[in-house]
């Protein structure tokens, strides 16, 4: 399977314009600016998308460990939080806030581990990635 973006560009690197869309149409001529990177400008920029990209394979990752231990967690919240510094992302920082039914503590923190470790985006990149792991009791009703 491959999958596709395309990015384009027109003029200086700080006062041009640019557009970013994916092979799924999800993104379609979305603006990228100096602006959308370095200020609250209008638009997406790499680092958003990478944090998306993680949050997203972090949490499907998490729910097949948790499938292979023989739990099925109610709900995942995840998010990553990239660092962008001087033209470098030294890390990033993933949280997780999950109810799994029936799973102790330490159970779901080694989980949490391995989707962190191997979950195909992390793997991919090439910083420290860190994690917080909080278990959600379920709700009774």
């Amino acid at each position: 399977m491959k999958r596709s973006a395309t990015a384009q560009w027109k003029g200086t690197g700080k006062e041009g314009k640019g557009t970013i869309s994916t092979q799924s149409g999800v993104l379609h001529n979305v603006a990228n600016s100096f602006n959308a990177r370095f200020a609250d400008g209008k638009g997406t920029n790499p680092e958003e998308l990478i944090a998306a990209a993680h949050a997203g394979c972090f949490s499907m990752k998490l729910s097949f460990v948790l499938n292979e231990a023989g739990f099925t967690a109610d709900h995942i919240d995840a998010k990553s939080v990239v660092t962008f510094l001087n033209g470098e992302i030294p890390n990033i920082h993933l949280t997780v806030k999950a109810t799994v039914p029936t799973i102790s503590a330490e159970q779901f923190a080694k989980a949490a581990e391995d989707a962190k470790t191997n979950c195909p985006i992390s793997k991919l990149l090439k910083t420290e990635i860190t994690l917080t792991a909080t278990l959600v009791p379920a709700m009774t009703h």
